[in-house]
């Protein structure tokens, strides 16, 4: 505010509220204004915890395409792509890994067969132990035997068997038979065309 005829108290004032914002500003920087927001008599400074660590980003996802086996460490993830009328097995480790195989029912070149893609895992699941074992995918478009005896071995004059209906049941079998594990530990699920993503 000017006072009209008293210049040196323009100043003062000035040079007051100059002064009061300043240390307004100061305390709102360091924390310590009042609670009551007057800024009249600073509260004591807050003592906080350090912020927690940021959660590390998730592992990328293994893919495993058609015919091929692969594994993921412990909270790591399997992504199946475009699984149409295939299987995925995946099996479930007891550290919390994953070991999968995407089983075709027409062998890709250069890949595993669906008579040799159990045999694969088997292998690669080695002697750790097992929690369970998941069957995902065309169960519709498959006969149990198709782990045994794939497609493409069927030659000139022989008939190649299609399925009538679905066989979750044959299928856990032919799958628990192909890895060494108890039935018990399978379990088959229809589920539609898609990518499968297994965490």
């Amino acid at each position: 505010m000017f006072t009209k005829g008293i210049p040196g108290r323009q100043y003062a004032r000035r040079g007051a509220c100059a002064l009061a914002v300043a240390s307004a500003a100061l305390a709102l920087q360091t924390g310590t204004a009042a609670a009551s927001g007057t800024g009249g008599v600073p509260a004591p400074a807050a003592h906080t915890a350090p912020a927690p660590a940021p959660a590390p980003a998730p592992a990328s996802a293994v893919r495993i395409t058609e015919g091929q086996v692969g594994e993921a460490a412990p909270g790591g993830t399997l992504l199946y792509p475009s699984v149409t009328s295939c299987l995925t097995v995946t099996v479930r480790l007891a550290d919390g890994g994953l070991v999968g195989a995407h089983a075709s029912l027409f062998q890709v070149p250069g890949e595993y067969r669906s008579d040799r893609v159990l045999g694969a895992l088997r292998d690669r699941v080695g002697g750790r132990d097992v929690t369970a074992v998941e069957v995902r995918g065309a169960v519709g478009a498959w006969l149990p035997g198709y782990f045994t005896k794939a497609i493409e071995s069927y030659g000139d004059g022989e008939s190649v068997p299609f399925p009538s209906e679905p066989d979750p049941d044959g299928l856990a079998a032919a799958v628990a038979d192909g890895l060494g594990q108890p039935h018990t530990k399978v379990t088959v699920t229809d589920v539609p065309d898609g990518d499968q993503t297994v965490r």
